[in-house]
Order: C-alpha cells, then structure tokens, then sequence
C-alpha cells in the first residue's frame, strides 16, 4: 500500500519529538571529524510547504511547529531547533517544514553520505528533484527496510540509521524488527531511530517488550503523548526507539520533554516517558 503521504502530517506535533531527535543525533555524530553514513528508509518528500492543499486541509502544523516557531524557547535544544527550522524560512514567516532528509542534509557535512528511501512514486520524484544538486545524496525507489540488510555495513563504519515508516499495514510492525535485527547483523555499532505512533498504549507497550526480547542492545525509549488517552483521536502521541544512543541523550531529553509536553500539550496534561529499556 502506498496511500499514505507525509503532506498532510508535516511538522505536527510528532515530527517535532522525531526530528529533535535526529538533529541531536546527527550533531552527536558530527562532534567527530571521520565521515559518516546516514540511511533514511522511508524518507518522503524532503520538504513540505505549509501551505498545501494536504497541509491546510488537517492544519496539523498548528499543533505542532506554528507553537514553536511563536514560542520562546528556554531550552537550548528547543532554541537549536528552532533555528533551524527557521533556516528553511523567512524570519516571520513558517511557510516550509524539512522532512527528515532535509534535516539531514543541512546538518551533515560535505565528506558524509546519505542513501534515501521512497516508493511513493509522486514524494520519490518530489524528493529526486530537492536533492539532485546534493553529490552526498543517492536516492532510491526501493523497500526501505530491505536496505537494512543491502546497504549495511557502510563503508564508513560509523552511522545513523533512521527508521521511520508510516505503519499504513500492521505488517510494518513485525517487518520492523526483521529488519533492524538484519541491519545489526551487519552492522553492529550503529545508531538506529526509529520512530512509532501511539494510538492505543497496550498495543503499543506489547510491540515494545517483543523489541526487548529480540536480543538488540542498547534500547532507549523516548515518548511523548500530548493528548489525552480519552481524545478519540487516533494518534495521541508518538515515540522513538533508539538503539546504541549516545551516552548523553537521556540526561539531556530529561531536561528537554517538561518543556516540550508544555509548549504541545493538549487539554489539562500530557505525558512523556524516557526510559532504558536494554
């Protein structure tokens, strides 16, 4: 199934917990000089602007990006962020928001490598021409989480793997973890994200503890439900499952999920979790 287009969901509220995470990934990797390797295996469009049909039509932005681009933001992640979403905008005005790859390429540099993913064939020839100038890019039109095991190990040795399908077919789940247990065959010290949508907590927590016994190293969890459980929305929150996180990543989102459950949450209280799972 190839129904479903990032369009109408960029910069919600999710992407804002997603792509605070891969920024601080990617800038974690870039404290090094020795090039890298990223891989995004469902990378949609790149970029979206917010004044699309799709986008207005569910104005989901409003609930995320539009409050912190308004917002002054007290915590330097949050500020980072900021910056850099306005790097893609005028300075009063939030027109685009950066898909993953869009991110990626601003933050990595010149000697580091990215491989992009997309079938969709509308967002992969959106996704060809925003990326056809960029030498670092290789874009492919092929199944993201077959790369996982085609694509790894990189020759770099170091890398990011970012995982983040649109769960359309409940398939996606358990052909999730196939794949990240293929792709740590190969390549063992990698960074894995991997982002997941909470739409109901039980079902949610059972996939989580299936993680835990697959044998995979290193398992951060980061979550993140700005609406209430009782909403009647289908998607209250989403998370990131992080395998082989960077040492510091759980002290700093500590500090960086109080202020972002209060700038996005929705009704009395939301709630967010951070826990070491492996």
């Amino acid at each position: 199934m190839l129904s479903y287009r990032h369009s109408f969901h960029a910069g919600n509220f999710a992407d804002l917990l997603k792509h605070l995470t891969l920024s601080y990934l990617l800038n974690y990797l870039n404290r090094k000089d020795k090039p890298y390797f990223y891989l995004d295996t469902h990378a949609g469009a790149g970029l979206y602007s917010l004044h699309s049909p799709e986008a207005e039509k569910t104005a989901e932005f409003r609930e995320g990006i539009e409050r912190l681009f308004l917002s002054q933001p007290k915590h330097p992640l949050l500020k980072e962020f900021k910056t850099l979403i306005s790097s893609f905008n005028s300075a009063s005005r939030l027109d685009f928001y950066p898909g993953s790859p869009a991110i990626a390429a601003k933050l990595m540099r010149p000697t580091d490598r990215l491989v992009l993913h997309e079938l969709h064939p509308k967002d992969n020839q959106k996704l060809t021409n925003n990326f056809q100038k960029d030498k670092r890019v290789r874009i492919e039109a092929s199944d993201g989480f077959a790369a996982l095991k085609a694509q790894l190990p990189p020759i770099e040795r170091r890398g990011l793997i970012f995982i983040d399908p649109s769960y359309e077919v409940k398939a996606d789940y358990d052909l999730l973890i196939k794949a990240v247990k293929n792709g740590l065959e190969r390549f063992a010290t990698g960074t894995y994200a991997i982002w997941y949508p909470v739409l109901q907590a039980q079902a949610t927590n059972a996939w989580i503890k299936r993680f835990q016994k697959a044998g995979l190293p290193n398992l951060l969890r980061v979550e993140h439900l700005p609406l209430p459980l009782t909403s009647g929305r289908g998607m209250t929150g989403s998370g990131m499952l992080i395998i082989n996180p960077p040492y510091c990543l759980a002290t700093d989102f500590k500090s960086l999920l109080p202020e972002l459950n209060a700038l996005l949450m929705q009704g009395t209280q939301g709630k967010f979790l951070l826990e070491e799972l492996i």
